[in-house]
């Protein structure tokens, strides 16, 4: 994930903040919960935060500053440069294949929550996807044959039977998160098959790779949103707070309103 999603959050925030903001602009974050939770914009004028307690601020605080630094140089530079360098289709076209080869969470929390039909979903949308898709860069499942992905995590597994996720925690480099979202992170990361068949070295080296590579394409293709969220918040950490748990529980609930 690393920072794809306090990418989510910040952009989230936007139309929380933003209110006031053409109607006839399409939602700005790319998930499809997050979609549902923009929509549900507070009265202009209103201030959304504060619902949630926060017990680990004396840690969260520094460690939102400390990846928004982060983001400011190092980032941010590293994603104009590579977005002057990619085509806008051919920088969409990886952030796809990235999404294809985490199918195996999205089966999985799919079958750990009994969603046969979405787990079925997944998997033929992986092997579509993987050959006529040319390995994900494409997605004809959903274009050519109307399989549309079903995203899922072990923390929303994890929310899905009512277990308490904690605490709200900043995490560096990964951004926000909870007590037992973060769990579900490690969770989700031990289901890469290839962390057991290769050398430690090898899979260290591979997945900080791939996890900067998805950082950079992501910020690329939000460039001008991170900077109308920073604009726009009044508190951004506390925006990006809410955004984040707002979020979580409408991706929870949609996974509850699902027919299966």
């Amino acid at each position: 994930m690393l920072w794809t999603t306090l990418a989510s959050s910040l952009l989230a925030v936007i139309s929380f903040a933003t209110p006031a903001m053409s109607a006839d602009v399409a939602p700005l974050s790319m998930n499809p919960a997050a979609q549902s939770a923009a929509a549900t914009q507070p009265a202009p004028g209103e201030n959304n935060q504060g619902v949630y307690s926060d017990p680990l601020s004396g840690f969260n605080e520094p460690m939102f500053t400390f990846n928004l630094k982060l983001d400011d140089w190092v980032l941010s530079p590293v994603a104009k440069g590579y977005s002057f360098i990619a085509p806008e289709p051919v920088r969409q076209g990886v952030g796809r294949f990235f999404k294809n080869v985490r199918v195996i969470p999205r089966f999985a929390n799919n079958l750990f929550q009994l969603k046969l039909a979405e787990a079925g979903t997944e998997v033929a949308r992986f092997g579509i996807n993987s050959t006529l898709g040319v390995a994900g860069v494409f997605d004809p499942a959903d274009k050519w044959f109307g399989l549309e992905e079903h995203p899922n995590d072990f923390g929303l597994t994890i929310r899905y039977y009512n277990i308490p996720t904690g605490p709200y925690v900043m995490l560096p480099f990964f951004g926000p998160s909870t007590v037992g979202d973060t769990v579900g992170l490690v969770a989700d990361g031990a289901m890469n098959p290839m962390d057991y068949l290769l050398p430690t070295w090898i899979t260290l080296v591979v997945n900080t790779g791939q996890r900067a590579v998805e950082a950079v394409n992501y910020r690329s293709l939000h460039m001008n949103q991170f900077e109308e969220a920073d604009r726009y918040a009044v508190d951004l950490y506390g925006a990006v707070q809410d955004a984040y748990l707002q979020t979580r529980d409408h991706e929870v609930k949609k996974l509850h309103e699902e027919q299966w």
